[in-house]
C-alpha cells in the first residue's frame, strides 16, 4: 500500500522537523519586508485580521493538500502525482503539475541565489562600518555600486548555491535535517536579538503603532494583497511542501503539524516587523516596500543608530539563514526526483541540477549590469515583440523570470494541487491520510478544498496575471 510506504531518500526523526523544513521553507526574504509593510500599509491590525482569514480559507487547504499527497506517495512530488492519480483511476499526465512546479522552483532559485547573494556582500560590508554615518545617497549609490559589478555579484550567487547545493547533498538527515536544526533556531534566536534591540531605541511604540493600527477601511484596499500573499508566503504551489511531506514520519499529525508552520510564519513576519521599524523610525527614517527597505532604508538605519554595526551584521546573518532554509527547499524536489528516475547518486545529481540553476542564475546577475539592455515582452510604438535590445519598456531576464514564475506557475502549480487532493485523489484516501484529531473538522477542511482554495487562487492567479 502507498500509505505504508517509506521513502528511499529518508524520514525525518520527528514532526518537529517537519515543522523546521516547513517553516524555513516559507520564511523567506518577503516575510522580512513584505508582510510587516504590507501589514502598516493595509490597516495594520485588521490587515493582520484579514490575512489570517485568507491563511485559513486558502492556504492551509492547499498546505494539508501538498502534505497528505507527499506522505501519501512519499515520492518525489512528480512521481507521487503520477502514482497516486494511477491508484485513483485517473491520467497519469497530472505528475505534469509536479513538474511545472518543480520547475518553477528551481527558476525562482536561480534569481533568488542572486537576490540572497546580496545579503552576503552586506554582511561584510556591514562588518567593516562601511555604513557609519551614511545618508540616503551613500546607501543607494553603494547599492547601484554593487549590482552594476558583474563580478561581484556572480561570486556571492556562486557561494550561496555552493552551500545550498552542498547541504541538499549530504541528504535529508545528514544534509536538509542537521542543517535545519541549527538554522532555524538561529533565525529566531537572531530575530529576538534583534526585536531586544528595538526595544532600546525609544520607537519601540511607533512601530507598534504603525503595524498594529486598526483601520478597516484600508484593509478593504488590501484584501487582494492579503489572498495574494497567503498563497506565497506558506511556499505552496512548487512541490516543497509536498516532497518534505514524504518524509514526514507516518505517526504525526498533518493538521496540526501544519497549523504550527502557519502560525510560526506569521509570527515570524510580526516579530521582524516590530524588531526592525523601531529602528528606521529611529534613524529618522520612513518604512519603504520591497528590496529598497532592506538593502537601503535598513542599512541607513543601522548606521545612523547606536551598536548599529554590531545589529547591522545580525541582521543581515538572520536574511541569508531565512534565504538559505528557503533555497534548500527549491532545491530538494528537483534532486528527490532524478534520483528516482536515474538511480545517480544525490551528490552528483545535486551538483548536476544546482549548475544548472547557477547558469540560469547568471542570466538575473547580469540583468543588472552587462545585460540590462536585454529586454523581454517589450511593448511600444514598433509593437510587441518577444525580445529587443535596447528598449524602453519590457523586462529584464531577472524580471522574466519573476513575472513567469510568481504570476503564472505558482498559482497554477497551487491550484492544479487543490484540484487533484480535492477531486482525483478521494475523499475517504484525503481523510485516511489527513488524520485529523476531531473528525467533526473534515467536512469544513474538504469543502474549503475543493471550493474556497480553487477561487481564492484563481482570483489570485488572474489578478496578479492582469496587474
Amino acid at each position: 500500500m502507498a500509505n505504508e510506504s517509506v521513502s528511499i531518500h529518508g524520514i525525518w526523526s520527528s514532526r518537529w522537523v517537519f515543522i523546521l523544513a516547513a517553516t524555513g521553507s516559507a520564511v523567506g526574504l518577503g516575510n522580512i519586508w513584505k508582510f510587516p509593510y504590507m501589514a502598516g500599509a493595509y490597516g495594520g491590525g485588521a490587515f493582520v485580521l484579514v490575512y489570517l482569514v485568507c491563511i485559513a480559507l486558502i492556504g492551509l487547504p492547499i498546505m494539508l493538500a501538498e502534505t497528505v499527497l507527499g506522505r501519501r506517495g512519499r515520492q518525489s512530488p512528480v512521481n507521487t502525482l503520477r502514482s497516486l492519480a494511477v491508484q485513483s483511476g485517473a491520467s497519469p499526465r497530472w505528475s505534469w503539475a509536479a513538474t511545472m512546479g518543480m520547475t518553477a522552483a528551481l527558476l525562482i532559485l536561480s534569481f533568488y541565489s542572486v537576490v540572497a547573494g546580496w545579503s552576503l556582500d552586506y554582511i561584510i560590508g556591514m562588518g567593516r562600518g562601511e555604513f557609519a554615518g551614511i545618508d540616503g545617497a551613500g546607501a543607494g549609490a553603494r547599492f547601484d555600486s554593487m549590482t552594476a559589478d558583474p563580478w561581484r555579484l556572480t561570486l556571492w550567487h556562486t557561494l550561496f548555491m555552493l552551500v545550498t547545493g552542498y547541504i541538499i547533498a549530504k541528504g535529508v538527515v545528514a544534509g536538509l535535517e542537521r542543517s535545519l536544526r541549527i538554522m532555524m533556531p538561529l533565525l529566531f534566536v537572531l530575530l529576538v536579538v534583534l526585536l531586544g534591540y528595538s526595544l532600546t531605541t525609544g520607537y519601540f511604540m511607533q512601530g507598534v503603532q504603525f503595524l498594529f493600527h486598526f483601520d478597516l477601511s484600508q484593509a478593504r484596499a488590501g484584501i487582494l494583497a492579503a489572498m495574494g500573499h497567503a498563497f506565497f508566503t506558506l511556499s505552496i504551489g512548487v512541490g516543497s511542501i509536498m516532497v518534505f511531506g514524504s518524509y514526514m514520519p507516518k505517526k504525526s499529525s498533518i493538521g496540526g503539524t501544519v497549523l504550527t508552520v502557519a502560525l510560526l510564519d506569521t509570527v515570524v513576519a510580526l516579530t521582524a516587523g516590530l524588531a526592525l521599524f523601531p529602528i528606521v523610525f529611529a534613524a529618522g527614517l520612513e518604512p519603504s516596500a520591497g528590496p529598497g527597505l532592506m538593502f537601503v532604508t535598513l542599512p541607513i538605519a543601522f548606521g545612523n543608530v547606536m551598536a548599529g554595526q554590531v545589529f547591522g551584521v545580525i541582521f543581515f546573518v538572520l536574511v541569508a539563514i531565512a534565504a538559505w532554509s528557503s533555497a534548500i527547499s527549491m532545491l530538494e524536489p528537483a534532486v528527490a526526483f532524478w534520483i528516482e528516475r536515474s538511480g545517480k547518486s544525490r551528490a552528483r545529481i545535486t551538483a548536476v541540477i544546482a549548475s544548472i540553476c547557477w547558469v540560469v542564475g547568471l542570466g538575473s546577475a547580469l540583468s543588472f549590469n552587462v545585460l540590462a539592455d536585454a529586454k523581454f515582452f517589450v511593448v511600444d510604438a514598433d509593437g510587441w515583440r518577444l525580445f529587443a535590445w535596447g528598449a524602453e519598456g519590457g523586462k529584464t531576464f531577472f524580471d522574466t523570470v519573476d513575472y513567469v514564475t510568481s504570476r503564472i506557475m505558482l498559482p497554477l502549480g497551487g491550484l492544479l494541487f487543490a484540484l487533484f487532493a480535492g477531486w482525483v485523489l478521494g475523499r475517504d484516501v484525503f481523510k485516511a491520510e489527513l488524520g485529523l484529531k476531531y473528525p467533526r473538522l473534515f467536512p469544513v477542511v474538504y469543502w474549503l478544498l475543493r471550493y474556497v482554495a480553487p477561487v481564492g487562487v484563481a482570483i489570485v492567479f488572474v489578478t496578479e496575471l492582469y496587474n
